[in-house]
């Protein structure tokens, strides 16, 4: 069913730039005969390149899991209450993110600071690719901006770790046995109704010999919250799995780097200018608000082009 769907994918994405191809061409048949149509073949060529753009994007994943959903996990670093807080921009900026792709969310976990922003973040992205895209989002982001929280005005330096695994389905086995899990069970802190609130019904499961650590606390079930905190967790023991065994052929360049100063992959300055580099592909983008609100195209799509060619930009 997944290979039918990949292919019926295919099929309506090339129906779909033969359309447009034969709506531009329609618009600069209008223009030669004189009709004003320089807006709406702006507008239509526009399109057709963001299209393409994606289209190219999804050429660059070839890797054994990329066209799989993905699990991905938010937590402030160094700074208190400013890394908390930027760690809440970037929830926002991954969601939308998705939101613009078409994907689907689901928050899983999420644990509020206590002044604002979050302490940590876990949400699923569902649609074809995810885990391949968002790859390149693993790593330590590095914020520089006059912070709302200090009143001399200051500027600070925030920095908040993101992790993504692939969600893997029944057709891999991943064994974990009962003595090296831990359960525990909690009172949900996030948003969530009367009975969500005033029961104990989230569920954070830690697998032990790898201190790998599950929760989930947006069902009303306890029995629905472990089970998905269960998924989660198998996830995580796979990508964890497979990250040694690519250590174990390759030294990764950024392997576990501390949430703080030169650990960063990106930076995403808003003051005294404003600019974001990313510091693996040396892209930099100045259009800041735009990136922050989901834009993040231009950076996977280079840090996909350096994993192809196998090294970084120059």
């Amino acid at each position: 069913m997944r290979t039918r769907k990949r292919l019926e994918d295919m099929l309506a994405t090339e129906s779909d730039l033969g359309r447009r191809s034969d709506e531009i061409a329609t618009y600069f048949e209008l223009a030669r005969e004189g009709e004003t149509v320089d807006s709406d073949l702006r507008r239509e060529i526009d399109s057709l390149r963001e299209r393409v753009e994606h289209l190219e994007t999804e050429t660059l994943l070839s890797g054994e899991n990329d066209a799989r959903n993905a699990i991905v996990t938010i937590h402030p670093g160094a700074g208190g209450t400013e890394s908390q807080d930027w760690a809440d921009m970037l929830l926002r900026m991954y969601l939308r993110w998705a939101e613009r792709r078409g994907f689907q969310t689901v928050l899983y976990d999420y644990q509020p600071g206590e002044e604002a922003g979050l302490k940590s973040a876990t949400f699923a992205v569902n649609g074809e690719y995810a885990f391949g895209l968002l790859s390149s989002e693993i790593g330590v982001h590095r914020l520089v901006r006059i912070s709302p929280f200090d009143q001399a005005k200051r500027r600070h330096t925030s920095f908040a770790s993101v992790y993504v695994s692939p969600e893997i389905d029944d057709t891999i086995e991943v064994v974990i046995k009962p003595e090296d899990i831990r359960v525990d069970t909690y009172r949900s802190s996030g948003k969530g109704g009367q009975h969500v609130n005033t029961t104990d019904s989230a569920v954070r499961i830690t697998h032990i010999p790898t201190g790998l650590v599950a929760s989930c606390q947006n069902e009303r079930s306890q029995h629905k919250n472990r089970d998905r905190a269960m998924s989660m967790l198998r996830s995580k023991l796979y990508e964890h799995e497979m990250e040694k065994k690519r250590e174990a052929t390759k030294k990764i360049e950024d392997s576990k780097l501390d949430i703080d100063f030169g650990s960063q992959i990106r930076s995403y300055v808003l003051q005294p200018y404003r600019l974001i580099k990313d510091h693996r592909t040396k892209l930099e983008v100045g259009d800041v608000d735009r990136v922050i609100d989901g834009d993040l195209e231009p950076f996977i799509r280079a840090y996909l082009r350096m994993r192809r060619e196998g090294k970084s930009a120059t």
